[in-house]
């Protein structure tokens, strides 16, 4: 897939459309000038979601109601797609050639892997940095489960609800476990299915995974559920429906869920050792990009296309030694977009891109 043209209506400060060539882009411009809002524009077209906030009427430029993005995805030669987004209070709405969709048959028009300062708690953060990683990744391959998310948040917070009434009002042990016995009769499907496709796509990364491309240490993944110990993994479900029934008490007194996938983790190792824990910040910024280039090769290899790859203030997070490996690495593959302040990053590594100056919210070709 490629993105051919972009344009921004009140979205932030953005204002025109900005050139998309095939491969490396360069958006150069001082701080505060809108370079990370093109990004970000980019990331809605292609996602429905923002990286900055989960609030989408922050997004829409101040004294205005409405703010548009639209862009043009051409998918072969002979099939070119018009997408819009639009954002109106909280509200999106998504359509495809004009026609009106749902987001998830929005998703899979066009796809977008970014890096920048905020995606480093996936690997240095709390564990829900990590199953947000994963979940988008496995959304971005099968939209349809964005349903299966929706509603195991739902039956979770249905459920924290009646936990914690029945805390506050002393139920008894047997009307509280009668209580929830529908709720966690839902809740284990969904998360035996949930389970199941993060440890596949997990899987998948290890096969994909550049382990040394940055240096000597080894990357390692590993999905960590929060069942480990308690039972046979394999059959889940079963295992699942156990804990819950014996976790009653417990859930009570804590008055919310503790039995879940919403309380798995990822685990990250360098040579053996927790990145959290003990990575170097290089080590760390590292280890976020093998990530996120394997999400993109899982992404290629089941879809048999490259998502964008966006990098938000690269110089600020990687030394050129490294900005080079990458570029070289993705050179053929994916379509780039890269901000930098810095004229010097483009004098090194702009000579074939497609570069453009942001001022205030403007791009403009050099």
């Amino acid at each position: 897939m490629l993105l051919e043209s972009l344009e921004a209506v009140c979205f932030r400060n953005l204002q025109g459309s900005v050139a998309c060539g095939s491969g490396l882009n360069i958006l150069v411009g001082e701080n505060g000038q809108g370079k990370t809002n093109w990004l970000e524009a980019i990331f809605f077209l292609a996602t429905a979601r923002s990286f900055r906030t989960a609030k989408l009427s922050e997004a829409v430029c101040f004294g205005q109601e409405l703010a548009i993005v639209r862009g043009s995805v051409r998918e072969s030669p002979e099939i070119v797609r018009d997408l819009q987004t639009a954002i109106q209070g909280n509200t999106k709405s998504l359509s495809v050639n004009g026609k009106k969709e749902t987001v998830q048959r929005y998703l899979g028009q066009l796809h977008a892997v970014v890096f920048n300062a905020d995606e480093l708690e996936i690997v240095r953060g709390m564990p829900d940095a990590r199953r947000r990683f994963l979940d988008a990744g496995i959304t971005a391959l099968h939209p349809p489960f964005v349903q299966t998310f929706s509603d195991y948040n739902r039956v979770i917070r249905q459920k924290n609800a009646l936990l914690q009434t029945a805390r506050d009002a002393e139920y008894s042990l047997d009307k509280t476990a009668e209580m929830l016995a529908p709720w966690n009769e839902q809740l284990a499907p969904l998360a035996a299915r949930i389970h199941r496709a993060r440890v596949r796509f997990i899987e998948r990364l290890n096969a994909v995974l550049e382990k040394k491309l940055f240096g000597r240490e080894e990357l390692s993944v590993r999905y960590r559920s929060s069942l480990e110990g308690k039972g046979d993994l394999g059959s889940y479900e079963g295992l699942i429906t156990e804990r819950l029934a014996l976790r009653v008490q417990a859930e009570t007194v804590a008055g919310h869920s503790l039995i879940g996938t919403h309380r798995d983790d990822m685990e990250l190792e360098f040579d053996g050792h927790d990145l959290r824990k003990f990575g170097s910040a290089g080590q760390q910024r590292s280890a976020l990009l093998l990530l996120q280039l394997a999400n993109i090769s899982v992404y290629h290899a089941t879809r048999g296309e490259y998502p964008l790859f966006l990098l938000d203030d690269i110089d600020a997070e990687l030394d050129y030694r490294r900005i080079g490996q990458l570029l070289d690495f993705l050179a053929g593959k994916t379509q780039t977009f890269v901000t930098t302040s810095k004229e010097s990053f483009v004098e090194k590594f702009g000579v074939e891109a497609n570069v453009s100056a942001v001022t205030a919210g403007t791009a403009k070709s050099q």
